[in-house]
């Protein structure tokens, strides 16, 4: 019988989750919020890190079932004033002074559950784009509330923005996720690049990778052309921190595409200096 994972882990985890985010790709894009939003994305990335981490570890998955249950049980008990999740009250606060939706959070989770419950292996486009949404693009609807976007902006940003930073992750991140049996190219993609069977170690080793990822570019691209479009109609102080974290992201794009996919692929990553230099152009009003 798996043993309930107690409120002292979870705060830990999510304390543990917190102090990743300094070392987290987004926090140069968050460091230039205001205290108050700073704060709030980082109890919101916690979260999101401490669910990640469950869905990622090994072992067996029962275990990990049970405990993003509790984390859906724990932020339930948030939306209805239950006094249970009291390691979390960091995060009710800023759901209090936000207006953030359970039903993001709860995606965030169902997005969890999808690498949880068994690995993902060639998803048809249309549940690949449901996994984006649940993972990359509800965190987007928490975030633009924090970030004070617009309603008419708000929803269209973070549909786009959301799955174009997490197309680009599974175009970053192809060899790390076949070592833990994963692999997120769509199967129509796979198929017509010729690429037949979805075992994840051959499919990242196939000569013809590279035709398979090609659509999973144009896509990425597309979303981060219409997130452009819909930060330039908002002011430029609110739309900082996103438009930081497209700039960065798109330039990872750009970069695994001039690289290649043919072994060895080298990790692309983006310089401290390059980033700097992008906060600076971009992230100061």
């Amino acid at each position: 019988m798996s043993q309930q994972p107690t409120t002292t882990d979870r705060s830990a985890a999510a304390s543990a989750a917190a102090s990743a985010a300094s070392t987290s790709s987004f926090y140069a894009a968050l460091r230039i919020l205001p205290a108050s939003q700073r704060e709030a994305m980082y109890q919101i990335y916690a979260f999101c890190r401490a669910v990640d981490d469950i869905a990622d570890r090994s072992g067996p998955r029962d275990p990990r079932l049970t405990e993003l249950a509790q984390w859906r049980q724990d932020i339930d008990d948030l939306y209805h004033r239950r006094d249970k999740a009291t390691h979390l009250r960091g995060l009710s606060s800023v759901i209090q002074a936000y207006g953030l939706e359970q039903q993001d959070f709860d995606a965030i989770i169902d997005g969890m559950l999808m690498d949880t419950e068994r690995d993902i292996r060639a998803p048809d486009w249309a549940t690949l784009d449901l996994y984006c949404d649940r993972v990359a693009s509800a965190v987007g609807r928490l975030s633009v509330r924090v970030f004070e976007v617009p309603p008419a902006q708000a929803g269209p940003l973070a549909h786009h923005l959301g799955r174009a930073l997490q197309l680009t992750n599974i175009l970053r991140d192809l060899d790390e996720d076949a070592a833990i049996g994963r692999v997120y190219l769509p199967r129509e993609a796979l198929a017509e690049a010729g690429i037949e069977g979805t075992e994840p170690r051959l499919v990242v080793a196939h000569p013809r990778l590279a035709q398979a990822c090609a659509p999973l570019i144009a896509h990425a691209r597309d979303h981060f052309a219409q997130a452009a479009r819909v930060m330039d109609a908002c002011r430029r102080a609110v739309v900082r921190s996103p438009r930081v974290m497209s700039l960065v992201y798109s330039d990872i794009l750009d970069r695994i595409e001039q690289r290649g996919f043919a072994p060895p692929r080298p990790r692309v990553r983006v310089s401290k200096t390059r980033l700097m230099l992008t906060v600076l152009r971009h992230g100061v009003v």
